[in-house]
Parts: structure tokens; C-alpha cells; sequence
């Protein structure tokens, strides 16, 4: 007795073979079209040069700044995964190819090396370096994305339909301030300096 012949064993045709696995694979297309994106906190470098990026954000723990990532001209890289747990996000960025930098008036502590400090004051005092960041409103999104060019706009500063009386340097949503009020309004954003 061969398999075919099995009771146990049925033998089925290519075309019965394919038209059993096609309802499967549509469950699994759809399963996989309807997964939730990601909810990210990116940056895209958009210019000609590399740059690397400082993160400064408040978390539960408190105020946080941390760096280096290196992004290379024309490519995207998430800096924080998961849902966003803050309004407010600043970043500062250096041009290694051309000098120059993306800064701004929320002064945070960074270093030349890899760093991740806690806390914003007395950046000196405690040995790091007192740096001024942009800042980025998300409008409490749950997702991100930074877009660096080489004009100095930063992509969206605002979210379609957001109140304007929600300037940058408002109390955030844990009811603290911003770390040094940035000033900006939405059509005034920092540019790369030489």
C-alpha cells in the first residue's frame, strides 16, 4: 500500500493543493495589513551631509538628554521607539561634513562622546557641556517624525487642527515648563548656523 492509497494520506491535485493554501494566505495578508504602525520618535536627515543628532525629552523619571546618533545625508533614523510619552521633544544637531549646527534657546547638557544625562541644571558644574536645543511640539501624537533640511525647517512644528494658543515653552502635559522657553513661534524656526 502506498500513500496515495492511504485513507490517512490522502493524494490532492496541484490545483486543490493551491486553492487550499490561498484562503490561508489572504488571512495572513490581512492579518499583517491591519498590524498598527509603528509610533516612533524619528529623524530624517534630508541634507547633503551626515549629522549627528542630541535627544533631549522628560519622561517620569525626569528630564533626559541623550546622543550621539549619526545619520547619514538622505536617510531616516528612529531615535525613540514606542508611543510617545511626551509633548515636548528638543534636539540639537551637528553638520560633520560642513560645519555648522541646529540649535535653539532650551538649553540641556550634552558631551563630545556618547552621553546619556539625567537632569538639565547645572550642566558645567556637573562637567558636561550646556547646549541650546530646538524644540519639537508633537501635539501629543503617538508617533513622530523630525524632518532636518538643509534650510533649517524641521518639518512639521504643528499637527492640522492643533490649537495655536499652544505655543512652544507651555507647561507640558505632566504640567511642568520646557527646560528655558524656546520662543519660537510655528514660522520662526532655528536654522543651521555656520
Amino acid at each position: 500500500m502506498t500513500t496515495s492509497d492511504h485513507p490517512l494520506f490522502p493524494t490532492f491535485s496541484p490545483r486543490a493543493r493551491i486553492a487550499g493554501f490561498l484562503p490561508a494566505l489572504g488571512i495572513l495578508v490581512v492579518c499583517l495589513w491591519s498590524a498598527p504602525a509603528a509610533a516612533d520618535f524619528r529623524l530624517c536627515n534630508n541634507t547633503s551631509s551626515r549629522v549627528g543628532i542630541a535627544l533631549g525629552y522628560k519622561d517620569a523619571d525626569g528630564w533626559t538628554t541623550e546622543g550621539w546618533w549619526n545619520v547619514s545625508s538622505h536617510a531616516c533614523e528612529t531615535l525613540l521607539r514606542g508611543t510617545l510619552i511626551a509633548r515636548y521633544y528638543y534636539i540639537y544637531a551637528l553638520d560633520y561634513d560642513h560645519g555648522g549646527e541646529w540649535s535653539g534657546q532650551a538649553f540641556m547638557c550634552s558631551r563630545d562622546k556618547e552621553f546619556t544625562i539625567k537632569g538639565t541644571d547645572n550642566c558645567l558644574a556637573r562637567g558636561f557641556d550646556r547646549t541650546g536645543f530646538f524644540e519639537i511640539d508633537t501635539g501629543d501624537q503617538r508617533a513622530w517624525t523630525v524632518q532636518l533640511t538643509e534650510s533649517g525647517e524641521h518639518g512639521p512644528q504643528r499637527v492640522p487642527g492643533l490649537p495655536q494658543g499652544e505655543m512652544p515653552g507651555a507647561p507640558d502635559s505632566t504640567g511642568g515648563t520646557s527646560p528655558g522657553a524656546s520662543g519660537l513661534t510655528p514660522g520662526a524656526l532655528p536654522g543651521r548656523k555656520p
